[in-house]
């Protein structure tokens, strides 16, 4: 007989809810004719966790063991275990920000990020839709929780919690919440927004479990468009086979380096943000938010 301990149960637990609550999202759907739900879009975002989840299985002894050799120059230790939990969520979700803020803002990280935004369907297997090649570099915006004294079998275990919650606000139906919980956490709504293609929702609510960091750091919006959202890319891929899925935007990135006349625009194709090009025939989404609200004004 195999002995969890409580760690163990707890994710155990977690992830049969979060299956369940998958079936019952499937089952309302259906029901309801809703069409949350695509059979081709769902298999894919099966097959893109399969490959996380294996491309974690190999990376997770390379991670486990750079932050365990980052724990031994570690700068103070907090003692008190409700603090140390409390810090090291709040701490780990600030981090999972900064990452996520680097997969929209930066060209390079956004073709691996963009597999996450592909789909033009939001249910709970799009939360599953996973940035594949993330395992292979998220252990660095992690490095300072060691440093902070946090071990790395509970960084891990606080990602994997936050991660969790994080699945569960993928899902178009509308769940009633007090207002004073939009002020602090991620809801369904606020992460709409952040699936969303429309033009003023673009690149909008990065948090995981907090929605505090968008607020202070202005990349919050509400859901307040009087359009439905869309969901999706602005320009989707034409082809969503399992190959082009995951290297669509590499194939456009380099072409446009490709293209570009100089070293120094080659460099900036690869750090500046998606849509930004160095004969402006495409734009970045704050230029084109900007150009949005301009026009709403005029």
């Amino acid at each position: 007989m195999i002995h969890l301990d409580h760690r163990q149960q707890t994710a155990v637990i977690l992830v049969t809810l979060l299956v369940v609550l998958t079936v019952c999202e499937m089952w309302f759907s259906y029901r309801e004719n809703r069409k949350y739900y695509e059979k081709r879009d769902t298999l894919t975002n099966i097959y893109l966790t399969a490959l996380a989840f294996l491309l974690n299985l190999i990376v997770n002894g390379s991670t486990f063991f750079i932050l365990n050799f980052t724990y031994q120059y570690r700068l103070f230790t907090i003692n008190n275990a409700i603090v140390y939990w409390f810090v090291l969520v709040v701490v780990q979700d600030f981090l999972y920000w900064a990452l996520h803020y680097t997969g929209h803002y930066c060209r390079l990280f956004w073709a691996i990020h963009v597999t996450h935004h592909s789909s033009e369907h939001f249910n709970f297997t799009t939360g599953f839709r996973s940035t594949v090649f993330e395992p292979l570099y998220r252990v660095f915006f992690y490095l300072p929780l060691a440093l902070m004294g946090f071990n790395a079998v509970d960084i891990l275990y606080a990602y994997l919690i936050t991660q969790l919650y994080g699945n569960l606000v993928h899902t178009q139906y509308k769940i009633p919440l007090p207002k004073w919980y939009g002020w602090i956490f991620v809801t369904p709504a606020h992460h709409r927004v952040h699936h969303a293609s429309n033009i003023p929702y673009l690149d909008k609510n990065m948090g995981m479990v907090l929605i505090i960091w968008d607020r202070m750091f202005g990349t919050f919006r509400d859901e307040d468009l009087p359009e439905p959202v869309k969901f999706g890319l602005t320009k989707q891929p034409d082809n969503t086979g399992p190959v082009n899925i995951l290297f669509h935007e590499w194939k456009a990135l380099l072409s446009d380096v490709k293209k570009a006349p100089t070293l120094k625009n080659k460099i900036q194709y690869f750090l500046n943000p998606p849509g930004w090009s160095h004969d402006g025939s495409t734009q970045t989404a704050r230029v084109l938010q900007k150009e949005y609200e301009e026009h709403k004004a005029a």
